[in-house]
């Protein structure tokens, strides 16, 4: 359930923003981040400078762009989460055997967070990394965890989030998401067929510890050229599922 704050702090939520925007500007000068915030210059002056002093953001030339400082934050909190750390090498190995892109994905907050995408010989160049937040029912892995939460934990992430779409297949609807959810459950695997990206195919399945709670996904991307239907609906989630079965089996295991 999501908390929300009687008394935001203002401040804070602004600082938020400019990280936000600097981020998904790629970089700016103040008088673009202002434009952009709808802040006037003078505070953004002022929030940006103490960015840049408590080392969030770095200052080169007019543009201001993200530190490396947050890489330190982003990285730390993905090396303590046990998942990580108990799947990790089968994600590797992943990626190894299908020469694709292996994901490990956890829902925080309501978004598809990458904790790892691990490459093979072939895997093709995409923006996908650790750290990156998508909309949960664009990505395989995202709609495989969906299906493993309660109804009412849907509900609370659609009305929170909506359905965005990333590409001209992407579930948009309630109905369309229901439906995919309940063949998820079906079958045990995801699919997203060009959802998240054109030309991408990913299948996916959930990670679920011993009393069936779900701690996340696996999955496993790649140009549609190459997941053909007969690799995309049969060899890969066979695949899938092998890693899927081993790293379960190192999360459960009980010390003798």
């Amino acid at each position: 359930m999501s908390e929300n704050a009687n008394h935001p702090v203002t401040t804070s939520q602004k600082t938020i923003r400019i990280l936000e925007t600097i981020f998904q500007e790629n970089g700016g000068t103040l008088t673009e981040l202002a434009s952009e915030l709808g802040m006037n210059k003078s505070t953004t002056h002022n929030h940006l400078t103490t960015l840049v002093d408590e080392e969030l953001v770095v200052r080169d030339g007019a543009e201001y762009r993200l530190g490396l400082r947050l890489l330190e934050f982003g990285g730390y909190a993905r090396n303590q989460h046990a998942l990580y750390q108990r799947a990790l090498p089968e994600i590797e190995r992943l990626a190894e055997q299908t020469g694709e892109i292996a994901n490990l994905v956890i829902e925080e907050h309501g978004h598809a967070v990458y904790l790892a995408c691990e490459t093979g010989e072939q895997a093709v160049n995409i923006d996908v990394y650790p750290g990156l937040r998508r909309p949960l029912q664009v990505t395989a892995s995202g709609k495989a965890i969906l299906a493993s939460l309660s109804p009412d934990r849907v509900d609370e992430i659609v009305d929170r989030h909506g359905l965005p779409a990333k590409t001209p297949n992407s579930i948009t609807t309630q109905d369309e998401l229901e439906a995919s959810l309940a063949a998820v459950r079906d079958r045990g695997i995801a699919f997203d067929d060009e959802e998240h990206i054109k030309g991408l195919r990913c299948v996916g399945a959930p990670i679920h510890d011993s009393n069936g709670e779900v701690l996340g996904a696996v999955s496993v991307s790649g140009p549609a050229s190459r997941m053909t239907d007969g690799r995309f609906y049969d060899e890969f989630p066979s695949i899938v599922n092998s890693t899927l079965n081993v790293i379960e089996l190192n999360i459960n295991q009980k010390a003798p």
